[in-house]
């Protein structure tokens, strides 16, 4: 063979390797920024039920479509440029607004939690949308997609936060691929959610025996599935939102709460074994930061319901 094809097969074998490393690398980075992101994308899942309740089963589908649609036009079209250009050009940015995400993370989280406490109640959801006329359909998306933009901006700027060393072309990659995947998977979720019941309605209706008392227990599992749902995405708003502020309230010099958390949780496991004296510290630390979260989000609620009217701020 001659040694010009061998010398070209060497550098195509090498350049093959090195398209390989660097997918490998999106990918572990990836995997890496969409597990930050686990909180939102949890809240996600458990507020866009929320925009479909009370609607027409035919018309629960096409509603949840047209949310995905427009979930994917916020990451693509509008946070993913922006994050980019965020990353390339004003990278010290990112900690500040991460502080205002963690803050709006926070106050969602106490909100819900003053209501469960009875506190604050402005919370309440409104009447079904279908006792509101036709016209509802609309606003409810379009509602659905303007909270998508708020969370879609956090697992942005969550993501972009973890892979600030990679070239802006792997970080456009990497975000683009998180958006897809969070997409797909947050509103598949929300389409099996909701049609849950329908299909155990069904099974209850049109079978007997074992099936039918199979489609009873889902009508019936259903109502706790969702509350669940619900104290999941509280939970992990209030672990993300707190931790968010903790980081980078440090990040842009302020290492005072930090400093008590860490402080609190070394004298919590300085008797500890030292074999899981590091997944303690990591555990505490998350429910310390969710605490945290939480006493600031119950701050900032009644004085945002005074201002916005609830309702209005989603």
């Amino acid at each position: 063979m001659p040694t010009g094809l061998v010398a070209l097969l060497d550098d195509v074998a090498a350049i093959a390797k090195v398209a390989a490393t660097s997918l490998d690398d999106i990918s572990v980075a990836a995997a890496r920024a969409g597990t930050k992101s686990a909180g939102v994308v949890i809240d996600d899942a458990a507020v866009t039920p929320q925009y479909v309740t009370g609607f027409e089963p035919a018309r629960e589908l096409p509603m949840i479509w047209k949310i995905a649609k427009g979930s994917i036009k916020n990451k693509l079209v509008f946070l993913l440029p922006a994050a980019v250009l965020l990353g390339q050009f004003a990278p010290f940015l990112i900690p500040i607004i991460l502080i205002f995400g963690g803050l709006f993370l926070c106050y969602e989280a106490a909100e819900k939690v003053l209501e469960w406490l009875h506190i604050d109640e402005t919370t309440k959801h409104e009447a079904p949308a279908i006792v509101e006329g036709p016209g509802r359909e609309d606003e409810m998306v379009s509602g659905a997609i303007r909270t998508d933009f708020i969370l879609s901006a956090e697992i942005m700027a969550i993501a972009l936060s973890e892979i600030t060393d990679e070239i802006w072309w792997q970080q456009g990659i990497i975000l683009a691929l998180i958006g897809v995947v969070i997409t797909v998977g947050v509103y598949g979720v929300v389409a099996l959610i909701v049609k849950m019941d329908d299909v155990g309605l069904h099974l209850a209706i049109d079978n007997e025996g074992i099936v039918a008392a199979f489609g009873r227990g889902l009508v019936a599992f259903m109502p706790k599935l969702l509350i669940t749902i619900s104290v999941i995405g509280t939970l992990a708003m209030a672990w993300v939102g707190g931790g968010l502020l903790v980081h980078n309230i440090a990040a842009v010099g302020w290492h005072g709460p930090e400093h008590l958390i860490q402080a609190m949780i070394i004298a919590l496991v300085s008797q500890v074994p030292q074999a899981i004296a590091s997944t303690l510290y990591s555990i505490l630390f998350a429910i310390l930061s969710g605490l945290f979260g939480v006493a600031i989000g119950a701050v900032i609620a009644p004085l945002v319901h005074k201002i916005i009217p609830h309702g209005e701020a989603h």
